[in-house]
């Protein structure tokens, strides 16, 4: 089964007959032992470091479908290689089009899409809710409140500011949830502390995990309809993360905090911003492997399926609502 890796430490990536190479070098410039990567169990690669890799290296990644995602030192996304649309139809991506450009139904899509992220907002906060914190309650009901103005919302600016005010208010209940940790309200670029620094980083994980996703459609990664396209972005990734983060990032933060899985000294500060250290990056990876390979019992399909999954079943939901009118009706957590 292919799964992803996770190149915490510089080095040099090279071809060895159908094995990725990988060679780490330390600080000083000392090369360490090679690690040898078989390319058909490779799914993605996650550069942290600084990578010295060739064209003709690029050229194999991109004939195994391999994707490489990229961040710089400050855990910052900067950029992914994909590998050519093997799947891209030009008629998925004319109706994509006319769907972003004509206002109603493009807005229609994103409240149902910000209505799904809110839902699932209210999942989570009711899971901890009901487990001795109370305080979440009248949270909750903000939400709530704010959630029920999305069907009358006239134009995407202003759903956008519905969807602002809603995690102004989810996130100040993180404080309520995280015991040893104090979050203070949302910060980033840069993240001022260790709760920030967790929720960039997987929000980062996120976004990637639905880009990938996204490749194995027919759908056009860079043309979405809750955020607005820009360049040099995948916009239609962070419309599905919207979806995903209450489900995939946030949860895992509080059980690792809560169980003391990250610590304090798992952190690092660098001038006004705090990032992790490359122990609490390792731990985050591999515990947000193992999330989106947990299953559930589908509800529709009848079997269980993994996290991952759910975010690839969601781009097709998406995906059949484009080319074929089938009603999109967004993931919300039901169990």
């Amino acid at each position: 089964m292919k799964k992803p890796y996770y190149l915490f430490n510089p080095g040099r990536l090279e071809r060895q007959d159908n094995t990725l190479k990988f060679t780490p070098r330390d600080e000083e410039g000392n090369e360490g032992q090679p690690r040898f990567l078989p390319v058909e169990t490779v799914d993605s690669l996650y550069v942290f470091g600084a990578l010295d890799a060739n064209s003709a290296m690029y050229n194999f990644l991109g004939k195994a479908q391999v994707s490489v995602h990229f961040f710089d030192w400050y855990e910052h996304y900067t950029g992914s290689f994909m590998p050519k649309e093997y799947l891209l139809a030009g008629k998925v991506q004319v109706e994509q089009v006319r769907l972003y450009t004509g206002a109603k139904r493009r807005l229609a899509v994103a409240q149902l899409l910000l209505e799904g992220a809110a839902a699932n907002m209210l999942r989570v906060l009711g899971y901890y809710k009901n487990r001795n914190t109370p305080a979440l309650g009248p949270i909750m009901a903000d939400i709530e409140q704010l959630a029920s103005g999305i069907p009358a919302t006239v134009a995407v600016p202003e759903l956008m500011g519905i969807e602002g005010n809603i995690r102004q208010i989810y996130y100040g209940a993180f404080d309520h949830i995280i015991k040893d940790f104090d979050m203070g309200g949302r910060s980033k670029r840069p993240p001022k502390n260790e709760v920030n620094a967790l929720i960039s980083f997987g929000n980062m994980m996120c976004y990637t995990a639905c880009l990938d996703q996204i490749y194995h459609t027919q759908l056009n990664p860079t043309i979405s309809f809750l955020h607005e396209p820009g360049f040099r972005r995948y916009s239609l990734a962070l419309d599905l993360a919207e979806v995903f983060k209450p489900v995939l990032v946030d949860r895992l933060i509080f059980s690792m905090l809560n169980k003391r899985e990250i610590q304090g000294n798992d952190f690092r500060y660098d001038l006004n911003r705090c990032l992790l250290k490359e122990s609490a990056g390792k731990k985050f990876a591999r515990s947000w492997d193992e999330r989106l390979k947990e299953t559930i019992q589908h509800r529709v399909h009848k079997k269980a399926v993994s996290y991952k999954t759910l975010i690839r079943l969601e781009c097709y939901k998406l995906q059949k609502h484009i080319v074929e009118g089938v009603p999109y009706k967004p993931l919300k957590m039901w169990w």
